[in-house]
């Protein structure tokens, strides 16, 4: 398992642990006080630690990716997160960390948008970002969509060593 992977996972674990405190403890206070937040510092500072980890590895690690097969330009998919109300339609890049994992958003994918042909590719993250920095509606990477709700924006993604 790829250490991006990993990081993830234990980001979610962290997320979802406090997700849960958070509304057990709403169920008795009417908001979250300090003490609260003083409690949890621990598990907050992990978490912080954890997502500027993930920052560095998306922008290092060589993701794979998916394109439409069928079209002359070889798109990249992406996926539309704003409303359809909206006037902009914001999006996201999903990308994976290994096979398995595009394998099974390309099932997704054909469920989804019909029977497509896909084909994968694979780039830095700092290349993903790149290539799409122009496009003001360009959000962010969505790390092995759509298993994961893990979408990290393309402005965090950087590498201290620069």
């Amino acid at each position: 398992m790829s250490e991006l992977k990993e990081l993830i996972e234990r980001f979610i674990e962290l997320d979802d642990d406090l997700d849960e405190k958070i509304e057990k403890y709403l169920e008795t206070n009417d908001d979250i006080d300090e003490a609260f937040e003083n409690e949890n510092e621990a598990q907050i500072d992990e978490m912080n630690e954890i997502y500027h980890e993930i920052e560095h590895c998306v922008f290092n690690e060589e993701l794979i990716f998916a394109s439409n097969a069928n079209s002359e330009d070889k798109e990249v998919v992406a996926l539309i997160i704003s409303d359809e109300d909206d006037d902009v339609e914001e999006f996201v890049i999903p990308v994976f960390t290994d096979e398995q994992e595009a394998e099974t958003a390309i099932e997704e994918f054909k469920k989804e948008f019909g029977e497509n042909e896909f084909a994968l590719d694979k780039k830095t993250g700092a290349e993903i970002i790149a290539d799409h920095s122009e496009d003001e509606d360009f959000i962010g990477l969505a790390i092995n969509a759509p298993q994961w709700d893990f979408v990290i924006a393309s402005e965090d993604v950087h590498d201290c060593s620069e």
